[in-house]
């Protein structure tokens, strides 16, 4: 019996966006033990989360993403500003944002709900929040250490530059101690 590969689609980001999070992170980091940062190589932004698939689904998957790419030119994307779920009184997740063709983007993370639960793949109960994921609180942090990041990131502004995402990425993603390491499985081109 061959073992489930835990896997999620995302965008994969260029080196020069990663190094610019690096840096907004340091700048954050500073006396926050309570919040775990996002190794900046490891920082993507996920489209969809499939948890455990078997090495068979793989081709139905990378079909799936391939409907939803059909006709989807290069997106323009820019890193912008800073934000927390689910508000800045109980932080749990601390973000960057996305600016550009962000209509587009959820059009095709929508397409690529559609096209997956075809193969049996529940769709998203939330709406579609595009967005980086920079750290996450640790189960301990008090409420006020929480208000005091959520105050921090309200005040702090933050640009990471402009990119254009070209593809959509089937990820496996294998959890470590020090953290998950992520290996891309297959790659689906957004060509118009």
């Amino acid at each position: 019996m061959t073992e489930d590969i835990r896997a999620f689609i995302a965008v994969e980001l260029p080196d020069q966006i990663k190094q610019r999070l690096s840096e907004i992170q340091e700048q954050l980091k500073a006396g926050r033990s309570q919040a775990k940062w996002v190794a900046p190589e490891s920082i993507h932004l996920t489209l969809k989360f499939l948890g455990g698939i078997s090495p068979d689904t793989v081709s139905g998957v990378t079909q799936a993403m391939e409907e939803a790419a059909l006709g989807v030119s290069p997106l323009r994307l820019g890193v912008s500003g800073l934000g927390v779920f689910p508000n800045a009184k109980r932080v749990q997740v601390v973000w960057a944002g996305l600016t550009g063709d962000t209509a587009e983007l959820s059009r095709v993370q929508k397409d690529l709900d559609i096209a997956l639960a075809r193969l049996g793949f529940a769709p998203e109960s939330r709406p579609f929040t595009a967005h980086l994921t920079l750290a996450r609180m640790r189960d301990e942090a008090s409420p006020a250490e929480r208000e005091a990041v959520g105050k921090l990131i309200e005040s702090t502004s933050f640009e990471g530059g402009d990119f254009v995402a070209d593809s959509l990425s089937l990820m496996r993603s294998q959890l470590r101690r020090e953290g998950p390491i992520y290996t891309r499985i297959a790659a689906v081109p957004l060509v118009q």
